[in-house]
């Protein structure tokens, strides 16, 4: 006994280490909500369960939704004192193209790490535009070119699209994709996806401070793992005012089964297999919660029927329950659905309607 007692001392205290480590000096703390899939209901200092009747009702189960993604993601470092973000443009990489200039810009989104993005800005046109970032799916090399249409598939190309309607458009390489080399082990986050949510906010800080950009018309787009980091981004960040996420997400529970294997690693969130044991049950979050808790901004999600990697079933049970909250706001089309007959793709007669989307819910923002 004596001896199991040193040794569960000895892991505590590697564990602190560890954590200490990576930024973090004690695990973060416990959502009070239990059941990830129904959101109109919190529960009070008391630990009693109450229904969500009111917006101030809402904004106690919001923040404790927060409290769950960071429990299964880790704390988002504090922001203060971060002043303005240190980049420049890359030499030779600046492209006067007929509607729009594209240029690579290395940004420094922390001390002693650097990241690459493309800004595409359109001519002719003069100031307050809206911006976007225009987030990746998991493709390699390939990275931030796919959605500014150096490379890649031309579905998504949105990027291009975006800054042909007339946005400022920010497309930045996802850590360990693009030109981005990056060792997860070494940082201070509990998990990749905390990473990505750190780097796409300096990325809205750099939008925001664009002389050409209206800073209360910010939105993000993505597709895959840009369709769920857009949604991660705009959970934490109150000023992305829009979100198109294409086959970006499904229930836990719908998402291969419930089989969680994929999102543990390190890119994702490690913590839901060596905390929460790849058991959807145990998780402390749900997209019922993350899609509602963008409410009441507006959200647009392209979620084909075919697709394998997030299966529309999950998400037609979801929209109902998340459609509870945008009636709360008064603001039910501002959440909007499409299931086109295709597999894991975002196909050409939906993105225009995304975009048409965006144009409508930034415009509101006037």
């Amino acid at each position: 006994m004596l001896l199991w007692k040193i040794v569960r001392v000895a892991l505590a205290g590697l564990l602190t280490i560890a954590l200490q480590h990576r930024g973090f000096s004690e695990e973060p703390p416990a959502p009070r909500a239990k059941d990830h899939q129904r959101v109109m209901y919190f529960v009070d200092e008391q630990g009693a369960e109450r229904p969500v009747t009111s917006r101030a009702d809402w904004e106690q189960r919001r923040r404790d939704i927060v409290t769950g993604f960071e429990a299964a993601f880790g704390p988002l470092p504090d922001r203060k004192n971060l002043g303005p973000v240190k980049f420049h443009v890359v030499p030779g990489t600046r492209t006067e193209l007929e509607k729009y200039t594209r240029e690579k810009l290395e940004i420094e989104v922390e001390e002693g790490d650097k990241l690459r993005a493309w800004l595409l800005v359109p001519k002719g046109l003069k100031t307050h535009l809206p911006g976007i970032i225009a987030i990746h799916q998991t493709n390699g090399k390939l990275g931030k070119d796919e959605v500014s249409g150096l490379s890649g598939l031309k579905n998504l190309h949105y990027g291009l699209e975006l800054v042909e309607r007339g946005y400022v458009v920010i497309a930045p390489d996802y850590p360990t994709l693009g030109e981005y080399a990056y060792d997860f082990e070494k940082d201070r986050y509990q998990s990749g996806s905390m990473k990505g949510i750190w780097n796409h906010m300096r990325c809205v800080d750099l939008l925001c401070a664009h002389e050409q950009v209206d800073s209360e018309r910010i939105a993000a787009i993505g597709h895959s793992l840009g369709g769920h980091n857009s949604i991660f981004l705009a959970v934490v960040d109150p000023r992305v005012q829009a979100v198109v996420s294409s086959c970006g997400w499904t229930p836990m529970h719908d998402c291969y089964g419930g089989k969680l294997a994929g999102w543990a690693g390190e890119r994702y969130a490690p913590r839901i297999r060596t905390v929460y044991n790849l058991d959807a049950n145990r998780v402390p979050f749900d997209y019922y919660e993350l899609i509602a808790a963008v409410a009441p901004r507006a959200f647009f999600t392209c979620s084909p029927v075919g697709d394998s990697n997030f299966d529309v079933a999950g998400v037609k049970k979801a929209m109902p329950v998340v459609r509870e909250v945008y009636d709360l706001f008064g603001v039910a089309d501002r959440l909007q659905a499409r299931y086109p007959e295709c597999g894991h793709d975002f196909p050409p007669e939906v993105r225009e309607e995304a975009y048409k989307f965006l144009d409508q819910a930034l415009q509101e923002r006037r």
